[in-house]
């Protein structure tokens, strides 16, 4: 995968396309990626202790990394991702406009 945590991606596929946010968490063993803001579910919590109340927990599930790219930098879309070699090191590229994507 070439997305990493902390690079801000834009949701390409699903419920919840068109929507933008940043990588919290990337697990490579299944191909996918934790967005903030992104694939929201709902969880019922029961009540620990007798007398309180059970409440509805909302948060963020995985997304294949097949439907999410990258944001470009300058340009502010959707963008591929290309690797260069400067000086002996590897170096992100926006495909699009080609500015070197922030590590």
């Amino acid at each position: 995968m070439k997305i990493r945590k902390g690079d801000n991606v834009i949701v390409k596929v699903g419920a919840d396309r068109g929507k933008t946010g940043k990588i919290l968490h990337v697990y490579p063993s299944i191909g996918k990626v934790l967005i903030e803001g992104v694939n929201i579910k709902k969880k019922h919590q029961k009540s620990r202790r007798a007398g309180q109340k059970g409440q509805m927990i909302e948060k963020p599930s995985p997304v294949h990394h097949s439907n999410v790219m990258l944001v470009d930098p300058k340009k502010n879309v959707g963008t591929r991702i290309g690797i260069s070699r400067e000086g002996g090191k590897v170096i992100r590229i926006a495909r699009k406009s080609g500015a070197i994507i922030e590590e």
